[in-house]
């Protein structure tokens, strides 16, 4: 090693005294114009006959080199980024701020990601578990199902159609709900798993208890599978409205020797 860099070294060394020690009082603009200027001056060196031997480093190149150069692939090499994480626990990794689906087998499982322009392919102990096309639409999720749990490809076959035909069944205040979850999700599979949540809570609650903490999520604008949940859990679906309860808790005006009314500013 010592010996190859010390070649190397001489190289630089040479390339210093023949060429940048030949422009050292020009000036120079552009690179191209840099390279321009340099170009005759390399030739001139690299045909300069050698010392102590025959032939130059031209001639050598053309005996040694040129006879082993392959031609450049047709594609062009294709630059990746590599990025080691850990599978989230819905069996998906993150890149540029975009999820990529990954067997569920691999959840808390460390993977390697590598991402092209076109392509993100995932790794796992050097082997290639999953390949996607490259979506720049950040904020999203790119899923394959045959990555899923056999349970969560059930769940696919809950269609938005499906789903609202259920809502309707149980109430106009359930279907609204659902039909505010699909709508404000980014990600259509979130609004799925909220939605096939609340129909869970039908089947532990009844439709009635459902339909009555649904209405009570409008009015509070809390349409979410997690505001429903807690509403029944703390049985406030069983409570008056919350527009009945502000109705009989109004505060009455105070009346006070040092509460002023329209009066007393009118005196002055």
């Amino acid at each position: 090693m010592t010996l190859d860099k010390a070649k190397v070294e001489v190289g630089v060394q040479i390339a210093e005294r023949w060429i940048l020690a030949a422009l050292r009082k020009q000036k120079f603009f552009s690179l191209g114009e840099a390279s321009r200027a340099v170009a005759p001056l390399l030739t001139r060196l690299n045909e300069r006959a050698f010392r102590r031997r025959e032939g130059s480093r031209k001639s050598l190149f053309d005996q040694l080199e040129l006879p082993a150069l392959r031609p450049l692939p047709v594609q062009p090499f294709p630059y990746g980024d590599w990025k080691t994480t850990r599978v989230n626990i819905d069996y998906h990794v993150e890149f540029d701020r975009h999820w990529y689906s990954v067997p569920y087998e691999l959840t808390q499982q460390q993977v390697e990601i590598c991402a092209t322009d076109t392509t993100v392919e995932i790794f796992h102990k050097g082997v290639r578990v999953a390949s996607h096309v490259r979506s720049h639409t950040q904020h999203q999720h790119t899923t394959i199902p045959e990555h899923r749990p056999k349970a969560h490809q059930r769940h696919m076959e809950w269609t938005p159609s499906r789903i609202a035909e259920w809502a309707s069944t149980v109430g106009s205040s359930t279907a609204q709900v659902v039909d505010r979850i699909l709508a404000t999700n980014r990600h259509p599979e979130q609004g799925y798993r909220s939605c096939l949540g609340i129909i869970r809570l039908g089947r532990k609650y009844g439709a009635q208890r459902v339909e009555k903490a649904a209405m009570r999520a409008l009015l509070l604008n809390a349409c979410s599978y997690r505001s429903i949940r807690s509403m029944l859990e703390n049985r406030l679906d069983l409570q008056d409205p919350p527009e009945q309860e502000s109705a009989s808790t109004a505060t009455q005006p105070v009346h006070h020797d040092n509460v002023r009314g329209s009066e007393y500013y009118g005196t002055l």
